[in-house]
């Protein structure tokens, strides 16, 4: 990560020190509207922002990680990913922004996404004492699976999800089995989500696998358990995401690097947006409520941006200048 953001800044010096003469408009500029819904609102927020606030005139394009990346990379289109998980593109990217083809701007999830095994927060505050995975597993009467209630359950992934791999070998790195729990497989998305709805219901323990920015925590208050150890990226590599890895160790899920990318050509043409690129972000918990609201009332992309503008000016406006600021309200 530091080499990236030393070649991020150098690379900046394309605009930071063309800054004097940038061009009083925005120009055109494309956009990607990835396939998931945290993106897909991200792009609808900047579309309302850079058209309404510094008079862009912006098109959306449909896009998803690898598609969009290579395409930015090889063609310069479009102009924007508003939210790149890198990961599966790291030493592509750091190449191009070596190279100034692609310019890293803020990460517009300021904590990463995260992943890891949680509990209720009602039932973390009826029980201060566990602050880890290993406090949790000393309580499998507090976690009763549905199906068998004199053994703790701890929730995996549908099958087909890499994060089914990794739960089931920290579960036996864990000795869960021993300290009796069972590790339920969920059918599918549906039924993972249901399992935590059901025990938000009946205010009973859940233990298991979940991820962040999503709707389900932006309507289910959750805790997310330490497992006592940082990330060991080379265990976790060679074990922890390996399918029957025979003496998996206890480890900690790896922070996914989420940024906003752009193209030297945005820089270009919208050099007086790049100060908005370079600032915006949000954390997990606001995020999960505008995936909340989203999912509650059938919204569109569109939809949710319009209402984190509406109802989160205290956030955004302080990615933009006051009159900027004044514009983007104005045309709501």
């Amino acid at each position: 990560m530091t080499k990236l953001l030393a070649i991020t800044f150098a690379a900046a010096g394309i605009w930071v020190l063309a800054g004097p003469t940038r061009a009083a408009e925005c120009g055109e500029i494309s956009i990607a509207e990835m396939n998931w819904a945290s993106a897909g609102i991200a792009a609808h927020v900047d579309r309302l922002i850079l058209e309404n606030g510094y008079g862009c005139t912006v098109s959306l394009v449909a896009g998803d990680t690898m598609r969009t990346f290579a395409s930015m990379n090889e063609k310069a289109e479009p102009d924007m990913a508003p939210e790149l998980w890198i990961h599966s593109v790291r030493t592509q990217l750091e190449a191009a922004v070596k190279e100034g083809r692609l310019i890293q701007a803020a990460p517009i999830l300021s904590e990463g996404g995260v992943e890891g095994w949680w509990i209720p927060r009602f039932l973390a505050n009826a029980h201060p004492e566990i602050k880890t995975v290993q406090d949790a597993l000393k309580h499998p009467d507090l976690f009763p699976a549905s199906d068998d209630p004199a053994k703790g359950a701890i929730h995996s992934c549908p099958s087909g999800w890499n994060c089914r791999i990794s739960t089931t070998n920290l579960y036996k790195a864990l000795g869960a089995e021993k300290a009796g729990f069972k590790l339920v497989d969920p059918a599918s998305a549906a039924e993972l989500d249901g399992s935590i709805a059901e025990a938000f219901e009946k205010k009973t323990g859940w233990l298991g696998y979940y991820w962040a920015p999503t709707a389900i925590l932006g309507k289910y208050e959750m805790i997310r358990l330490s497992f006592g150890v940082d990330h060991d990226r080379a265990e976790w590599d060679s074990c922890s995401a390996v399918p029957n890895c025979p003496s998996p160790k206890v480890n900690s899920y790896p922070v996914s690097d989420v940024f906003t990318v752009v193209t030297k050509s945005f820089a270009e043409k919208a050099g007086i947006a790049m100060d908005y690129v370079n600032a915006r972000g949000w954390d997990n918990a606001t995020v999960n409520k505008i995936l909340a609201w989203m999912d509650q009332n059938r919204a569109t992309n569109e939809d949710a941006a319009r209402y984190f503008l509406e109802h989160f000016p205290d956030i955004w406006a302080k990615w933009v200048s006051p009159d900027v600021a004044e514009k983007v309200k104005a045309a709501l």
